[in-house]
């Protein structure tokens, strides 16, 4: 087998060039067997964020039947609805994205992949245990920062293993093998929150489910190896070429050997020099980030409600349009399927058209199916409606969690994408309030009214601000 050009790298190179040799190569590469492999991973790493993020839903009916919480509140900023719970969950991940973003920079993607996974999974044993609202919604709020640390690391990870030309696919499916977790967690919600097993509420029983199974997580980091580039950028080269060999070598062995080395790619042309440590928040209100920190926020602010705003109150919604909490969750477990479905099918043209226009059309397809759903009565409609939406959901998901992270440099790709990131939870913590208030004021036709002015914001703001980042190598953006 001719490896020749896959060492070590610094016959190519010297340390200092390392990360822009290190992202010619990474962007030169096929993708291969290894790549998409660690790609399914760490997506399923991620299935236990996704599980824990959607049980806030699912688990509702459970809470007030329980009587822990109550469907609505006199009071706006009522702490004993569901509005709260809703609230406290992202709460925490505003936190973890916009406080935190920065520890997968500093200490790396693996290590914090591994252990922002663990807290939230102790956070939601303790939070399983609780028979109080308020330590119901504290031990909510800490999960929910172990939840929004993660989701950011699992991003920039992805980022960083996959080049441009598949990067979309990638994200499609990494979205896809995540949100298997939601159709699960509806089915265990299904069938256990209207029960009491051995005497314990089934809404209980759901959290630890999730949390037991999320210890698979020991196992994966064990075949996970570190973000060439952020070693590169953090002074780590020889580490960095070895696992770049390891990819670079994947490929040849897919190929028999009988394939030359990959061409290196343009250089690319660096956003910043700077190393994470020196660039801070103020750093990125400044040019070159501004406009891209500030269109981003603006995105986040208002996708939240498109999409939390009808994923997290799918059961509530359907009961007060009249149907039974048993039904309603059948329903919503229904709906779920498309949760994992539509990514994967979404994959197809997942690289053949810019991030912006993916965003802004799904963004009308869900004022469409979301005015219907409104409207209709019908069981059967409204789970063809309840699937469409969150088809459309799903797809804008995995073009901005990809495009978010792409448009900003290497050495300050978590934090940043963490910082614009947090916005969508900063919104979805107030929308838990808003969302019930105007349930109870305007019923769900209010509910997908306020959907509706959101989703305009993000389409106008996509089409109008929105770079192009389709073909081009990380740090050229």
């Amino acid at each position: 087998m001719s490896v020749v050009g896959i060492g070590t790298g610094f016959e190519l190179g010297t340390a200092s060039a390392a990360p822009d040799e290190i992202s010619q190569r990474l962007e030169a590469m096929p993708g291969s067997a290894y790549v998409w492999r660690l790609v399914v991973l760490l997506s399923l790493g991620g299935c236990f964020e996704i599980y824990d993020l959607f049980l806030t839903g699912y688990i509702a009916p459970g809470l007030i039947r329980s009587g822990l919480l109550s469907t609505t509140t006199q009071a706006f900023f009522g702490f004993s609805g569901i509005g709260a719970f809703v609230a406290a969950t992202f709460a925490g991940l505003f936190v973890g994205t916009f406080f935190l973003g920065f520890l997968a920079d500093r200490f790396g993607r693996r290590a914090i992949f591994t252990y922002a996974l663990l807290f939230y999974t102790a956070a939601s044993v303790i939070m399983a245990c609780q028979t109080s609202p308020e330590g119901l919604l504290f031990w909510r709020f800490l999960a929910g920062i172990g939840i929004g640390v993660e989701v950011i690391t699992i991003d920039a990870y992805i980022t960083e293993l996959v080049p441009s030309r598949m990067r979309g696919r990638a994200f499609a499916v990494n979205q896809s093998i995540m949100f298997i977790a939601v159709p699960v967690v509806a089915f265990l919600a299904w069938w256990l929150v209207p029960l009491a097993p051995y005497g314990i509420d089934g809404w209980r029983w759901v959290v630890l489910i999730g949390a037991a199974t999320s210890m698979i997580v020991w196992v994966l980091r064990l075949f996970l190896p570190e973000s060439p580039l952020w070693l590169a950028r953090h002074g780590r080269a020889e580490e960095a070429y070895r696992i770049l060999a390891r990819l670079e070598l994947a490929r040849l062995g897919a190929a028999g050997g009988n394939i030359a080395p990959a061409r290196p790619a343009p250089p690319p042309a660096p956003l910043a020099t700077r190393s994470a440590a020196d660039v801070g928040f103020a750093d990125l209100f400044r040019p070159p980030y501004l406009s891209l920190v500030v269109l981003f926020m603006v995105f986040n602010l208002c996708q939240a409600f498109g999409f939390y705003g009808f994923a997290n109150w799918v059961p509530t919604l359907l009961v007060e349009k009249g149907i039974n909490i048993t039904k309603s969750l059948q329903y919503s477990f229904i709906v779920a399927f498309a949760y994992p479905i539509a990514p994967l099918l979404a994959s197809s043209f997942a690289d053949k058209f810019e991030r912006r226009w993916i965003i802004a059309g799904a963004c009308v397809a869900i004022i469409v199916f979301g005015m219907a759903f409104a409207q209709l009565t019908e069981p059967v409609l409204l789970i063809v409606c309840g699937v469409l939406l969150t088809a459309c959901n799903t797809t804008m998901s995995y073009a901005y969690h990809a495009y978010q992270t792409e448009v900003f440099p290497t050495q300050i790709r978590a934090r940043a994408s963490g910082l614009v990131y947090s916005m969508s939870r900063l919104s979805a913590t107030f929308s838990g309030f808003i969302v019930a208030y105007m349930l109870k004021e305007a019923g769900v036709t209010g509910v997908f009214g306020l959907i509706t002015a959101a989703m305009l914001i993000v389409v106008i703001a996509m089409a109008l601000f929105g770079p192009n980042v389709r073909g081009r190598p990380l740090d050229t953006v």
